[in-house]
């Protein structure tokens, strides 16, 4: 595809008026710019909290952020600490709301709700959903959508049953960073060429089982109606095999998300190690550390994934690395990291997309710093040395440069959560027009290539995923 093209492409997709547009996630929500023309009032869409712990409150922080958003209802078990903790931020937002414990009185009292926002532990996912959606509410629920596929499978039922929306946490489907680099440079530029291999993780740094303030606990009449034996299970869910998924679920299933988009494919196989090599069993049911390798045959060949989610030490963090015959692609949520690396013995040069705005291209000062280093180092010694820059690196004049290297010209000024709970609102105030960017479709088929997992790890070898796996 020539240059011409790919600039047609672009255009025709509408994607981004300017760099500046994306930088500020204004190409997702209307609502921000304003609502022109509607003749709706800007408080007219209401919404319901449901669950207010530590992720609840990150989505609610977020909702204070969109114009026209009034949260009306707030419900969590905790009603010493979570709730009314967040009930106190609402009144001095000046957000009028009833607080409850039992999410169905919530729903048989609050008649003005549009929406309800669920960040509930994953195991009360699909009832919540399911009874909000019965209930005329959209709803937006966080991943994974819920730790069975059972349940996973009744709330898509649910959404295409009542015709209301619902949107799943996969927020980076919403990042103006990782769309732009789907659809300008692996769709339309097509700068990685051929991807042949993926490789991802997300190492997190071990710490200390969850605490509480000892002076505000949850009866325990209460934790155990809503499934819960004690407070350290409640605020520790994640490691239970009856309540959550484990690090695989929680956190790679944002990332086995980004490989199934960019790849536009589900896997085909999943083999997978997990074991727990830091925590004490009796209170980490789930592995600490797992490794799986995916196969995925996509319209452009075969790739080979590689994910990893380690507890112990967070070295390298988390990102998703996709490599091509032209070039390779490390991209993270985290601190806006993006590079790109153009394989100089294949690839041609990229300058014309420079030129177009789609990269910026690294200042080669490094590189001619390091040409230069190697050159005086051999000419003063006659044999290959490691000599040290006035930087304070390292080279060894044996090694080769480093390839090319390129950034985005998209910069992020909002909190990812914000910009995909902008487009659920988005969808809602245009009755639909408006796509969800991470639709229950797509949520489950994302929830069975990572649920799978946990899966293979038990069973001890290769599993196979066949196509219907991923429909409903």
């Amino acid at each position: 595809m020539d240059n011409q093209q790919t600039k047609e492409r672009i255009d025709r997709r509408g994607f981004l008026h300017s760099a500046a547009a994306a930088g500020a996630g204004l190409a997702f929500s209307p609502m921000v710019l304003g609502r022109t023309g509607t003749g709706k009032k800007p408080d007219d869409i209401n919404v319901a909290l449901l669950g207010v712990g530590e992720q609840g409150q990150v989505l609610m922080s977020a909702c204070l952020k969109i114009p026209g958003i009034r949260i009306r209802a707030v419900c969590d078990i905790w009603t010493a600490y979570n709730q009314k903790r967040v009930s106190r931020m609402l009144g001095k937002y000046r957000h009028e709301h009833n607080t409850y414990v039992d999410h169905k009185e919530m729903l048989d009292k609050e008649k003005d709700l549009d929406a309800v926002i669920i960040a509930t532990p994953d195991f009360w996912h699909a009832e919540h959903a399911v009874d909000c959606l019965n209930a005329g509410l959209h709803v937006y629920c966080e991943k994974e959508m819920s730790n069975t596929l059972e349940g996973a499978r009744k709330m898509v039922l649910a959404a295409k049953r009542t015709g209301k929306l619902l949107q799943i946490g996969h927020q980076r489907r919403s990042n103006p960073r990782y769309v732009f680099c789907y659809e300008n440079l692996i769709e339309g530029a097509e700068l990685l060429g051929q991807i042949t291999a993926v490789n991802g993780q997300w190492n997190r740094r071990a710490s200390e089982p969850l605490g509480w303030p000892k002076n505000s606990p949850i009866d325990q009449a209460t934790l155990e109606k809503y499934g819960y034996t004690s407070m350290q299970q409640f605020k520790n869910w994640r490691w239970y095999k009856a309540l959550g998924g484990g690090p695989m679920v929680d956190l790679g299933s944002h990332q086995i998300d980004i490989y199934n988009w960019f790849l536009q494919a589900n896997p085909k196989s999943v083999i997978a190690s997990g074991r727990t090599n830091f925590y004490n069993q009796k209170t980490h049911e789930w592995p600490d550390t797992v490794m799986a390798i995916y196969e995925y045959e996509t319209a452009r060949g075969n790739v080979t994934a590689f994910y990893q989610t380690v507890s112990s030490s967070g070295s390298g963090g988390y990102f998703e690395n996709f490599m091509g015959s032209e070039g390779s692609l490390i991209i993270s949520e985290s601190g806006n990291r993006c590079e790109i690396y153009r394989d100089e013995r294949t690839a041609p040069e990229w300058d014309k997309w420079v030129n177009d705005g789609l990269l910026y291209k690294q200042c080669e000062c490094e590189i001619d710093c390091l040409e230069k280093a190697k050159k005086e180092c051999i000419e003063k010694c006659g044999c290959p040395q490691i000599v040290e820059r006035q930087t304070g690196a390292i080279l060894d004049v044996r090694e080769s440069p480093p390839p090319p290297k390129y950034d985005l010209p998209v910069a992020m000024n909002k909190k990812p959560h914000q910009m995909h709970l902008e487009n659920f609102f988005d969808a809602i105030y245009s009755d639909g027009k408006t796509a969800l960017n991470c639709p229950a479709e797509i949520g489950y088929e994302t929830a069975v290539a990572v649920l799978r997992v946990n899966e293979a790890v038990e069973a001890g070898r290769k599993l196979s995923f066949k196509p219907d796996e991923f429909k409903i």
